[in-house]
């Protein structure tokens, strides 16, 4: 993974739990260990940037979290980006809550005149969960019947919205969601 910023939406506790369980069972059965080594959290990326002032992303961050309650979230299907990195993930059923923060995020960072790249887009961002990354291609069918023997729909809330830095993943700023300081 190469150096870069990016937005991240967390999620409540029981919920990442359900998460970090599919990252625990894909590492112990030497799958995939790659998120868990990076020291990342689960999340759905909502923007990634490979170079950008993180300051500048703070106060919209911080101002879209202050007026957005928590986000209801289901992940309801697995899913594999058709790239490099073999990555498997869990994607949420798309909500209208959660295409319109995204977009009003995409608009606040437009109007600082910041370049949204195209996976980043609203007509284009596919929402996921990542829950392997670097999965070797023999081991593709193997990794995506672990998943489905979790129990779909798993179901929870976005509560927290981070600016992290890659890689190893730092986190920079975290704000909840609905609230007014810092998470």
């Amino acid at each position: 993974m190469s150096q870069g910023y990016a937005i991240e939406l967390y999620f409540d506790p029981a919920l990442e739990n359900q998460v970090l369980k599919a990252w625990n069972i894909l590492a112990r059965r030497q799958i995939s260990t790659q998120l868990i080594e990076i020291e990342s959290r689960p999340h759905i990326t909502l923007f990634s940037s490979p170079s950008i002032d993180p300051s500048k992303l703070e106060n919209i961050v911080k101002n879209l979290a202050s007026k957005q309650e928590p986000l209801p979230i289901s992940f309801s299907s697995i899913g594999s980006l058709p790239s490099d990195n073999n990555v498997l993930f869990l994607s949420p059923t798309p909500s209208i809550s959660l295409l319109q923060f995204h977009f009003q995020l995409c608009e606040a960072i437009k109007k600082e005149g910041i370049e949204i790249g195209e996976d980043y887009r609203p007509d284009s961002w596919i929402p996921y969960c990542p829950v392997a990354e670097e999965v070797p291609r023999t081991r593709m069918a193997e990794a995506f019947t672990v998943l489905r023997d979790m129990k779909l729909p798993i179901s929870g809330y976005a509560m927290d919205i981070g600016i992290v830095e890659s890689s190893p993943v730092r986190e920079l700023f975290s704000f909840m969601l609905g609230g007014t300081g810092e998470a």
